[in-house]
């Protein structure tokens, strides 16, 4: 299992506008082969233009396939001039269950 943690700092006038687009695509994100789960989480407090995407993956074959395809391309495309900072990323595996 791959977890895959993005963090997005977005502009602060264009938040509920990134809200919108995800919501829009997250039944097709996670309809993506090897997706088990998707979250959008938003920082609650004085920094509400964060916003984190959590992705759980079968493999990191599936989430690759997932990074290269016409519907993550598609979403970058839209989001990425809504940004007022770099992403960051990590994928990262699970080493316990507790």
């Amino acid at each position: 299992m791959i977890i895959r943690i993005v963090k997005l700092t977005i502009h602060p006038d264009k938040i509920e506008e990134f809200k919108s687009i995800y919501e829009a695509h997250m039944e097709q994100i996670k309809g993506m082969t090897g997706c088990e789960k998707l979250e959008l989480l938003q920082e609650k407090g004085r920094y509400s233009n964060v916003v984190m995407t959590y992705s759980y993956w079968q493999s990191e074959d599936n989430l690759e396939t997932y990074r290269n395809s016409e519907l993550f391309l598609k979403v970058w495309k839209t989001v990425k001039p809504l940004f007022c900072a770099k992403p960051e990323a990590w994928s990262l595996e699970r080493k316990f269950n507790l």
